[in-house]
C-alpha cells in the first residue's frame, strides 16, 4: 500500500483546493495537493518536499487531521492528511492548472479525486480547524 501525505492548509475559514492540470491521470480533479512518500522520508518531509515541488511555497506540517485506505483497480494507498502552514510568497503551480480557497461546507461542490472525498468529509465535521 502506497503511503500518500496531502495538505491541509487552511486560512480565513477556508482550505486550499487545487485542480490537476491537463495530462495528469487525475486531469481535472480538485485535491488536497500532496503527494507520495518516498523511502526513508517521514510524512512530515514528504507534504513539505511536495508543497515545494508542487506549489512553490514553504511549509509547516502540523498535525494528522484525517486519514482514508482508498482501494482502486490502480492499487490501494493510506492518504494521511496533515495541516500545513504556508509562509509567505506567491503560489508557483506546477502540478496543478489552478487552486481555489473553498469554505468547509462548498468542498462538496467541487469533483474532488477519490481518494480526498473521506477527508473533505472528516473536514466538515471537525468546524474547529476552520477557526482562526
Amino acid at each position: 500500500m502506497k503511503l500518500v501525505a496531502a495538505a491541509i492548509i487552511i486560512a480565513e475559514g477556508k482550505v486550499l483546493l487545487a485542480r490537476r492540470k491537463r495530462g495528469d491521470s487525475h486531469e481535472g480533479y480538485w485535491e488536497f495537493p500532496g503527494g507520495a512518500v518516498e523511502p526513508g522520508e517521514t510524512l512530515e518531509e514528504c507534504l513539505a518536499r511536495e508543497l515545494s515541488e508542487e506549489l512553490g511555497v514553504a511549509a509547516t506540517i502540523g498535525e494528522v487531521v484525517a486519514r482514508n485506505e482508498y482501494r482502486s483497480s490502480r492499487g490501494s494507498m493510506d492518504l494521511v492528511a496533515l495541516r500545513a502552514h504556508i509562509g509567505e510568497g506567491e503560489f508557483t503551480l506546477t502540478a496543478h492548472d489552478t487552486i481555489a480557497w473553498v469554505k468547509p461546507q462548498d468542498v462538496g461542490r467541487y469533483r474532488l479525486a477519490p481518494a480526498d472525498v473521506p477527508i473533505a468529509r472528516a473536514l466538515r465535521e471537525r468546524a474547529g480547524l476552520f477557526q482562526e
